[in-house]
């Protein structure tokens, strides 16, 4: 275990966050290198895969559904010094882990064909996101018991084991799709469907790293069968904390829902190149998320150790790194965003589609950060209702308009990131006024009473 009471705050997120950011960095040229080599069969199989990773959201939401509200007690627990409750929660959050996604992966699966009919600009487009999905779906039940084994070592402070086993299985996954997808070594190119088949074994290979790690004897969690019994109050704690916080990858799905819905009458190029812009954002946002995991066990475990200006020191470092990031980031979407769409696909429409979207979405990427890291700050503290609220705001701020402007003769889809733009600057002004208000309510502890040495009878 990383004491993370002691010592200075901002070197704590920075050195956690620079492991996690090693791990993102690969994550980053998966997602790029996949999206590449898929970008190589045509615009239809990028909207194709693009389906799939509207359904990476949804998994997203329900992982972080237990896994936040795991890291969250469980470093609280080692903060208070209670070893043994964060074993047992570690055991629980897994045992909870599997069940809910054996029934995600049962019911997407059967309802694979209807959900891409619905969402695809055309026939040939839904043929291919039903392929992908055949193999990416079994892919996406497999992270569940991958999040919950990797939250309980964030818990603990333990990042390093968790970035190494993050880097293998994206180097696998780097190496498998091409590879199946164009049948490099085995002669039958498989297409689409071999990207969906590499994340597979790829996220296989994560599972056996992280329950071969889980069984040495030094571990810092162990499996413990007797802790396996369903516990639902306990079940009860940890959703407590990580609903809202899934809830808000949940919003995040529904509104790439209905982002998608508004694109269908424009094609499958538009479909195409929002698919790629997503992509090539969700990659430049993995340093501003690797600082605000760095930041979420931080903060839980100053907070369980009643720390309150650590806590209110963890939030400060943290949106500062973040913010300077984005900023960055942002230049960049304003200098080159044709040549980042490009790379992955040069036809004309495509590449003028994905690079408006990067253009003017960028505008909120230090406002993005600054949410993120507020956000898991609300997770340390153990309350993630405020930014399920201020996320719901933004949801419907964005859904009415964009679907009135839709009806609107002369409409584009610029208008709709404009709608976007709008959002998120109310989100990020209503979370840090959430963020402030929870830290009167809940950082003024009591000054510790000071231990008086007894002396030794005489």
């Amino acid at each position: 275990m990383k004491d993370l009471t002691k010592g200075p705050v901002a070197g704590h997120i920075l050195q956690l966050s620079l492991f996690i950011a090693m791990s993102t960095t690969f994550q980053t040229l998966y997602f790029l290198a996949d999206l590449y080599f898929v970008g190589k069969l045509g615009k239809e199989a990028i909207a194709g895969v693009a389906l799939g990773g509207n359904l990476m959201m949804l998994v997203l939401a329900l992982t972080q559904s237990l896994g936040v509200g795991a890291t969250a007690l469980i470093a609280q627990a080692m903060g208070g010094q209670d070893r043994r409750r964060g074993e047992r929660l570690f055991n629980q959050a897994l045992v909870l882990s599997n069940l809910v996604g054996l029934t995600f992966g049962l019911a997407v699966f059967a309802l694979r064909h209807a959900y891409c009919r619905w969402l695809a600009a055309d026939a040939a487009t839904a043929a291919l996101g039903v392929q992908y999905q055949d193999w990416f779906i079994p892919a996406l039940f497999l992270q569940f018991p991958l999040v919950a084994m990797s939250a309980a070592l964030r818990g603990v402070g333990d990042i390093k084991v968790p970035t190494a086993i993050q880097i293998g299985t994206v180097i696998a996954n780097i190496v498998l799709a091409p590879t199946l997808m164009f049948g490099w070594v085995t002669g039958r190119p498989l297409g689409v469907a071999g990207a969906g088949l590499a994340s597979l074994v790829a996220v296989a290979i994560g599972c056996v790293a992280f329950t071969t790690y889980f069984r040495r004897p030094a571990s810092p969690m162990r499996f413990r069968a007797v802790d396996w019994r369903p516990q639902p109050r306990m079940w009860w704690e940890m959703l407590r904390i990580g609903l809202p916080a899934g809830g808000e990858f949940a919003l995040m799905f529904v509104y790439m829902i209905l982002v998608y819905d508004i694109l269908r009458p424009f094609g499958a190029a538009a479909q195409a190149g929002f698919g790629i812009g997503v992509r090539v954002m969700q990659s430049l946002f993995l340093p501003a998320v690797a600082i605000a995991f760095a930041t979420a066990p931080v903060a839980g475990q100053n907070f369980g150790a009643r720390l309150g200006p650590r806590v209110r020191q963890a939030f400060y470092s943290a949106a500062g790194m973040a913010a300077a990031v984005m900023l960055v980031l942002t230049l960049l979407c304003h200098i080159a965003p044709d040549a980042m769409i490009r790379v992955f696909n040069r036809d004309p429409a495509v590449v003028a589609f994905g690079a408006e979207y990067l253009r003017i979405i960028s505008w909120n990427f230090v406002a993005s950060g600054v949410v993120f890291v507020s956000s898991s700050v609300f997770q340390g503290m153990g309350n993630t209702l405020p930014p399920l609220g201020s996320s719901l705001t933004r949801l419907l701020l964005f859904a009415v308009p964009a679907y009135a402007l839709a009806r609107q003769p002369g409409f584009q889809m610029r208008h709709v990131w404009y709608v976007s733009l709008a959002s998120v600057a109310i989100q990020t002004c209503v979370n840090l006024w959430l963020l402030h208000r929870e830290f009167d309510r809940k950082l003024g502890f009591p000054p510790r009473p000071a231990t008086v040495a007894l002396a030794a009878p005489s």
